[in-house]
């Protein structure tokens, strides 16, 4: 994966609009801009990791924090009654369209099962 400038990039430093919808020290959740669900949170850590395979070298409490807010912000959301799913995409044939590591959380329907 490379290290260059992301959309996530420029939307943690203010240069792009996003739709926040939480944010701390350590992770922005917003709106996904194609949503793929009635609801479509993207949550990324304020620390970059390009893809989930960096996530190998990262400490455990790096992971801890950014799995927590995950929760967190699905909760801030109402989501935990009626369920939610958080997705990762990695590399190119999980999916993973920009370099810089995203947690999906999808709600607001029933979602089927598999999902490819």
């Amino acid at each position: 994966m490379s290290s260059s400038t992301t959309i996530f990039d420029k939307i943690l430093s203010g240069d792009l609009p996003a739709d926040r919808v939480y944010e701390d020290d350590h992770v922005l959740a917003f709106k996904d801009i194609y949503p793929a669900a009635p609801v479509h949170i993207l949550v990324i850590p304020k620390k970059k990791f390009t893809s989930f395979a960096d996530f190998a070298a990262a400490s455990p409490d790096e992971l801890g924090i950014y799995i927590q807010r995950i929760s967190l912000v699905a909760e801030k959301l109402g989501l935990n009654e009626d369920g939610y799913r958080v997705v990762f995409n990695h590399g190119r044939d999980g999916g993973q369209t920009v370099d810089y590591v995203h947690g999906h959380i999808l709600a607001g329907r029933s979602l089927s099962w598999p999902p490819g």
